[in-house]
């Protein structure tokens, strides 16, 4: 008798709290909600607002995008982690989140174990170019070059961790290739040593320099993408070209706090796939070179595990340390 007096409280407490989650999934939102994003003015922070300004006409309540700038995303992650699980407080960041722990120490937060992922947002693959006096125009002659002149070539990037240089990083594991990095405070003047001829290769966002693959001071090889991509038509993937395997995209997603219930979660991933399959939304982001995705939390998680384990390793081998 008594245990199953036991276990009938056990059921009853159970019913119970599966009955709370649905009844807030149901309510919700009737307060503000605060997505926490990263530095006012970058590529999460772009995506955050055409998001919220969207939803918000959705759900009758605020969407507030909030600034918080650190290595990583480092502070906004804390903040989301440490949050109520009630779907107030979201964050939306990119893979510097995720594979922060791998290259920056005394960060406080597991982004699998602390987190409940709601939707891949948007995308962006990157596209490998070169300066033309280059005598490549494929990934194979690149490649083929690369190892007859071991530390001959070099490549710019933008901030360590960054996707551009950690598509480069991939490259050199993958192809067995020395290229040197020559780092740079950020992609414009990345980009500029590029076009002056200082450096030879770079990977960089695609859609990005269509004026300069147009006017031929810069020639594109391949883009990052497992798949061919419309915001580079006509060039092939990493992995078709030459490099078997190849993929890296920069690729920016909604998370919950670890204990918000499963059913909040999917209402909230409804009503983010909702904005991001919107036509006007998907042409927006596509006019910015960015694709819009909107997938199911298990898509997203799998996707960020996938990086993980990728990222995470070759960062530990190259022994990438943060900015």
């Amino acid at each position: 008798m008594q245990n199953t007096r036991v276990i009938n409280i056990v059921y009853v407490i159970t019913l119970t709290a599966i009955g709370a989650g649905v009844a807030c999934a149901q309510d919700y939102p009737v307060k503000p909600i605060r997505m926490i994003a990263g530095s006012a003015g970058g590529g999460v922070d772009f995506a955050a607002r055409i998001i919220a300004q969207s939803m918000t006409g959705d759900v009758g309540q605020p969407v507030i995008v909030e600034n918080h700038s650190s290595a990583g995303g480092t502070v906004a992650a804390q903040m989301v982690k440490r949050a109520a699980p009630d779907g107030y407080m979201l964050l939306i960041y990119g893979s510097p989140m995720w594979l922060a722990p791998y290259m920056r120490e005394n960060v406080d937060y597991d982004p699998v174990r602390d987190f409940a992922p709601v939707t891949l947002a948007v995308s962006q693959p990157n596209i490998l170019i070169v300066h033309p006096s280059l005598p490549v125009k494929s990934v194979k002659e690149l490649i083929a070059l690369a190892k007859s002149r071991p530390g001959a070539l070099n490549y710019s990037s933008g901030s360590t961790g960054a996707a551009s240089h950690l598509a480069a990083e991939l490259l050199k594991s993958m192809a067995k290739v020395d290229l040197v990095r020559i780092s740079y405070t950020g992609s414009a003047p990345a980009l500029n040593a590029l076009i002056s001829g200082e450096i030879q290769v770079m990977f960089v966002a695609a859609g990005s320099v269509e004026s300069h693959l147009h006017s031929g001071r810069l020639r594109s090889l391949a883009v990052t993408s497992a798949q061919p991509s419309t915001l580079a038509p006509g060039l092939p993937t990493m992995a078709s070209a030459g490099l078997s395997g190849y993929e890296s995209v920069a690729v920016y997603g909604v998370f919950a706090p670890v204990k918000t219930p499963a059913t909040l979660v999917n209402r909230i991933n409804q009503q983010f796939v909702r904005v991001l399959q919107r036509p006007e939304i998907k042409a927006r982001f596509f006019k910015s070179g960015v694709e819009a995705v909107g997938s199911s939390p298990q898509e997203f998680g799998a996707a960020v595990k996938s990086e993980i384990s990728i990222m995470g390793k070759l960062i530990k081998e190259v022994g990438i340390r943060g900015d």
